[in-house]
């Protein structure tokens, strides 16, 4: 009990000495305002770096699928019995550009997927805060 009324008396003591009293100051609104707008910026940049990034994903894995499937019709030949003919290898090699194919078909309907996600966030985001303006650079 004798340490409650010592720890009072002190901080009596240090706020008359050094402080006096010690009012509560809120911030600006202007600043309050900067920082919720600071704070959006930072979630619609990182929203918008991903949708970049998965578009640009996207867009080189298509043009890789449709390298490999150009390749694949190349050596898939165009007789009515070719699968009957064909060589050990060039089978192989069918097998490799099918799963080539399929894992780039799987991976683009997962990035349609992502990208879609990623611009109803940002629609979300923009509707859910409409006083904020994006910058120039990321209004897209």
């Amino acid at each position: 009990m004798f340490q409650l009324f010592l720890r009072a008396r002190t901080h009596n003591f240090l706020k008359d000495r050094f402080g006096g009293e010690q009012t509560f100051r809120a911030r600006s609104p202007e600043r309050d305002a900067e920082t919720d707008r600071t704070r959006m910026e930072a979630i619609m940049i990182a929203i918008d770096d991903a949708l970049h990034a998965a578009e640009r994903e996207q867009s080189g894995l298509n043009r890789r699928v449709e390298d490999v499937l150009a390749r694949a019709a190349v050596t898939f030949g165009n007789g009515d019995d070719e699968y009957l003919e064909r060589e050990a290898l060039d089978n192989h090699h069918q097998d490799l550009f099918d799963k080539e194919i399929l894992n780039g078909q799987r991976r683009l309907k997962e990035l349609g997927a992502s990208i879609a996600h990623f611009k109803f966030l940002k629609a979300a985001m923009l509707s859910r805060f409409p006083e904020f303006r994006p910058p120039a650079s990321s209004a897209n």
